[in-house]
């Protein structure tokens, strides 16, 4: 029998605990200080931060509260990678994704398909093998709040409009009729002063509400704002768009300015919904 491929946790202990007990105390802690909006039909996508948990799960967990009590079959994970750079968007092809509260199931079926819709996409563990953060951090949230699910797990390395527009087309296309949720992961502007931070930072919380993903990608092309997962959160909002989502909601901004003593180098953090 041929051994299952499960992408071990390359981040437990520096982003977040390694220790179950210790790491489930902390996601519910971060969930029981978020509100939960009540005037939601239904959540099609949510855009949260992926630094450790000390930095931005208070931020994560303002989108990750809405979830409770609500089921969904698949859930998409769209995150850039940090480590390598490579052209394609990577779905990963193992069988599982495993964190400190268990393994997440890939959902191997439509990973393939999703794969077979354009050259640009491959079906690899490109962007997974390594010590990519970026998706693995939404897990332990994502196993805390939802009871079963499947994953497809998606690593964009290039991230031009052209793989936004590849990526778009074949998750609209697969995700249709599907009770499914997409989640971007994203940071947005490193290292800039807490003033100028916020001020870039503006630009894109701005967008989000508005649910104007054009506008943010003329933005960010302008240089008005900056994203470390712009691609993901793009695609995000236009896939939700497709599937029928029509309002976006900012749940909360904050930079790590805000909860460490140093303000002079700061990381912006967004958590954001698309709904009906």
């Amino acid at each position: 029998m041929e051994e299952k491929k499960i992408r071990k946790p390359a981040v437990a202990g520096m982003f977040y605990s390694k220790q179950q007990g210790t790491l489930e105390r902390e996601v519910a802690v971060f969930l029981e200080n978020s509100p939960k909006i009540e005037i939601v039909n239904k959540i099609y996508g949510i855009i949260v931060p992926h630094a450790g948990y000390l930095y931005s799960g208070g931020v994560a967990a303002r989108a990750y509260r809405q979830l409770i009590d609500r089921d969904f079959d698949t859930v998409v994970v769209i995150a850039p990678s940090h480590r390598i750079y490579f052209e394609e968007i990577s779905v990963y092809n193992g069988s599982a994704y495993n964190t400190p509260l268990g393994d997440v199931p890939v959902d191997c079926d439509l990973s393939r398909q999703i794969a077979d819709l354009h050259p640009n996409i491959v079906y690899s563990d490109l962007g997974h093998n390594i010590d990519e953060h970026s998706l693995e951090v939404q897990l332990p949230f994502l196993q805390q709040v939802l009871s079963e699910f499947k994953l497809i797990p998606i690593v964009m390395g290039n991230q031009d409009y052209s793989n936004i527009e590849i990526l778009t087309n074949a998750l609209t296309k697969i995700l249709k009729n599907k009770n499914a949720l997409v989640v971007a992961s994203s940071d947005l502007s490193h290292f800039y002063s807490y003033d100028k931070a916020s001020l870039l930072d503006n630009v894109v919380v701005e967008d989000v509400r508005n649910f104007d993903e054009e506008k943010l990608n003329r933005d960010l092309q302008s240089g008005l704002c900056e994203m470390c997962g712009s691609g993901p959160v793009i695609t995000t909002m236009k896939v939700c768009r497709n599937l029928g989502a029509d309002k976006s909601k900012i749940l909360i901004y904050r930079n790590s300015g805000d909860v460490m003593d140093d303000r002079s180098q700061v990381v912006g953090y967004l958590s954001a919904m698309m709904y009906t």
